[in-house]
């Protein structure tokens, strides 16, 4: 029987305020164990500063396997209003071009959505947005793969409930897009955002989707130690999930 599917998921890695202990372990075990493909769910940088992309770019080529990368609401410049407004995602787009690799394989595929906007009408503005422009690309290409029988993951920075469906949701326009993804033969969202893991399982409309966060590998902890996730897929089994924590210096 064929070894199974390997993907390392990584978010929130946070150039500029990144913990270089936390990025030293992942590389070091993405050189190990060599997966398939490395899945990134934004927030890519602190403040989207061209030296803090040009530090992600080195790191992700450096990394050596195929990697699909999505933006998050730090990956939009910070200190350049005008280019935000204007060209919001040109320096996400630059790194993206040098690193990025669209996944798809005999058994999986992986599709992406957009949780990120340049401008809203509520502060924080981190928190996400799925416009319905962003939805429908998505749902197009779920639409083009309906009957090929691969897994199907979407892979997106916010997380697009934070609870059950009719729970308080700070992703405008989430509980839309969790229903039209389920609906539309989506087995799992991979997300980012709020630096701790989650592993949670909903359903709509008779559909259930699994919602896969990780961590963070920056110095902006919450609750959680720097983390990543290990996702093992084959058709047998399904998806499994590893959690990865980094252990404190000095324990056992």
């Amino acid at each position: 029987m064929a070894d199974p599917l390997t993907l390392f998921h990584v978010s929130d890695v946070h150039f500029g305020v990144e913990d270089q202990l936390a990025h030293g372990w992942f590389a070091d075990a993405v050189a190990a164990e060599r997966p398939d493909a490395v899945i990134c769910t934004g927030d890519i940088t602190q403040r989207a500063t061209r030296r803090q992309f040009a530090a992600a770019t080195e790191w992700f080529a450096s990394l050596g396997v195929p990697l699909t990368i999505e933006p998050g609401n730090h990956d939009m410049p910070y200190y350049n209003p005008f280019e935000r407004f204007r060209t919001p995602f040109k320096r996400f787009e630059k790194m993206k071009n040098a690193v990025h690799a669209e996944l798809m394989f005999a058994d999986l595929v992986v599709v992406p959505l957009r949780t990120t906007v340049r401008a809203q009408t509520r502060f924080p503005w981190s928190d996400g947005v799925v416009t319905q422009k962003a939805l429908d690309r998505t749902l197009a290409e779920l639409d083009r793969l309906k009957d090929d029988g691969r897994y199907k993951i979407v892979a997106c920075h916010h997380p697009l409930m934070a609870g059950p469906p009719g729970s308080h949701n700070p992703t405008r326009g989430g509980d839309r897009a969790f229903a039209a993804l389920a609906g539309a033969g989506a087995d799992a969202v991979l997300s980012g955002h709020v630096h701790d893991a989650f592993d949670l399982t909903f359903e709509a409309g008779g559909h259930p989707l699994r919602m896969i966060g990780a961590g963070t590998l920056s110095t902006r902890l919450r609750a959680s130690r720097p983390s990543f996730n290990v996702l093992r897929y084959d058709r047998e089994s399904g998806l499994e999930l590893e959690h990865r924590s980094l252990a404190l210096p000095g324990a056992e």
